[in-house]
């Protein structure tokens, strides 16, 4: 090459990848990939760099293959030194993405091959940049799969069609068949009035159990799959009247795990604020050290979107702890309750919430203006600073005694949790009442200073978003699964190239001090 071109070569993206990224993938975990032999045809390192290249650019297969062909920076981010010197056929890439996607389903319980990669390039880059892990900040988002927004009609009718295609020509009957013709598609989907759509919906629901029943008559595997979601859709948009008919369900009685389209079973609804989406919820953690030259996302999981963001962090926490050492977690109200603060003690995570999910009683005193010790969680004194003749806890609750003298004439009185007994009046306070005061006061006390800590992972969101996470085009838990890991590493690799190349203002003095990485 020319001196100069070399040059402009060195300062590019690509030799930062090279080193970085493509230097830095094992490939002996995806050997489990290919049999008892472990050996593919093609080398792993660079299916899963393009794989990061194709989601960094978010761009389709097909200019992706271009790329590799006669893109000299993407060959040289791979290793490849010379234009064409290897071929690479569309169906190798295909396949190694079905390997992967099937790996996800047969081994629920075994590490996932791409997260092993992505904490890999975490440590990588974190060591190389001075990225500090102790504080961090959490979050969710939804997004779609390969799916339609589709009313309860436009369902049933995908869930039919589906059905009545996988029953062999000869065996179907007259009214089976017509649901093939365009005429029927037109008149259910196009031409119902709103007033018909039950009846259209009963309609379509009774085909469905003939289907069903004619499926049962050849089952066999290739079909199951049709049979399986014929059944939960019966059963989950469907009762019987007393002729034996199927009848439509009322809407609040349809679950949100309910089957959302005839080709994702694994998507569910959600209704988020005033927003509500079919599909799944992205759970990411990133760093939000001040002092830290960039932000690194440490951590992600993808769940269906009806699975509460309590549930998401509690089986996280472990995760994050273990592969980044966090001693401070910011997070939203959404992510709070006893459970998740108990299990962030147990890790021993400090958790910073910016509000609380529920409403703050207003009818009585708040629990925090008793004097409640902070370990045992016995009252020692009352708003109106009275001690008690004794106090206790039973049965969930912190329990105190005050004699009648104290409470009779008290101003207090009317907002008081006092309930006047025979020899004594008696205050009880949940403890879980106790534990969300104390929360509420944190809160209040740090507020402005925890939401300017999180507030950063909304554009992090928004940037998965605009690389294509909104809706992706595959379909199943198992796959946007896949496909959103790519994402969040290829997320990594734009802000740890960035900084390299100086896109990135100087924040502090100590940017550059290498904090211990977990092994």
């Amino acid at each position: 090459m020319d001196k100069k071109i070399k040059e402009k070569l060195e300062k590019s993206w690509a030799p930062i990848f090279y080193e970085n990224v493509f230097c830095k993938i094992d490939e002996k975990p995806f050997a489990e990939l290919y049999g008892t032999t472990g050996n593919p045809n093609f080398p792993v390192n660079i299916l899963v760099s393009l794989e990061y290249i194709k989601h960094m650019k978010n761009i389709p297969d097909s200019e992706l293959m271009d790329d590799f062909y006669f893109d000299y920076l993407v060959n040289y981010a791979v290793g490849q030194r010379t234009l064409g010197e290897r071929h690479l056929a569309d169906r190798t890439l295909y396949y190694f993405r079905q390997r992967i996607y099937q790996y996800c389903l047969d081994n629920p319980d075994k590490a996932d091959l791409l997260f092993g990669q992505f904490i890999i390039l975490l440590k990588t880059f974190a060591e190389k940049a001075g990225i500090k892990f102790e504080e961090q900040r959490m979050d969710t988002t939804m997004f779609m799969s390969n799916i339609k927004k589709a009313g309860r009609i436009s369902l049933a009718f995908d869930v039919l069609i589906k059905a009545v295609k996988a029953i062999p020509a000869g065996i179907r009957t007259e009214k089976l068949s017509n649901v093939l013709l365009p005429e029927f598609r037109t008149e259910i989907l196009f031409y119902a009035k709103s007033m018909e759509n039950d009846t259209k919906l009963i309609l379509i629901l009774n085909l469905c159990n003939e289907a069903l029943i004619l499926l049962k008559t050849v089952l066999n595997d290739a079909i199951s799959k049709e049979i399986k979601i014929l059944e939960r859709f019966i059963k989950e948009q469907s009762g019987v009247d007393e002729t034996g008919r199927l009848i439509a369900k009322s809407k609040k009685d349809i679950t949100s795990s309910s089957l959302q389209s005839a080709y994702d079973e694994d998507a569910t609804y959600r209704k988020k604020g005033s927003v509500g989406q079919s599909g799944y919820v992205l759970e990411i953690a990133e760093t939000c050290v001040k002092s830290n030259p960039f932000q690194l996302i440490t951590d992600y999981a993808v769940e269906a979107n009806n699975t509460s963001d309590v549930e998401i962090i509690q089986d996280r926490l472990v995760t994050i702890k273990d592969n980044t050492f966090c001693k401070d977690l910011y997070v939203d109200g959404g992510f709070h309750s006893k459970d998740v603060s108990d299990a962030a003690k147990e890790n021993d995570i400090k958790m910073h919430l910016t509000d609380m999910s529920g409403t703050e009683p207003t009818k009585k005193l708040p629990t925090t203006d008793f004097k409640i010790d902070e370990d045992t969680n016995k009252i020692l004194q009352c708003p109106n600073n009275q001690t008690p003749e004794r106090a206790e806890i039973c049965s969930g609750q912190t329990v105190a005694h005050f004699p009648h003298s104290a409470c009779d004439n008290c101003e207090l009185r009317v907002h008081c949790h006092a309930k006047r007994q025979k020899k004594n009046d008696v205050v009880r306070l949940s403890l879980k009442a106790v534990h969300a005061g104390r929360e509420r006061a944190k809160i209040q006390e740090f507020k402005k200073e925890n939401t300017s800590m999180r507030a950063g992972i909304e554009g992090s969101n928004s940037a998965l978003k605009r690389k294509g996470l909104r809706k992706l085009k595959v379909r199943g838990k198992a796959k946007c699964s896949v496909v959103s890991g790519l994402k969040v590493a290829a997320q990594n690799i734009r802000r740890f190239t960035k900084f390299i190349l100086g896109g990135y203002k100087s924040k502090a003095p100590d940017m550059r001090i290498v904090m211990p990485i977990p092994v």
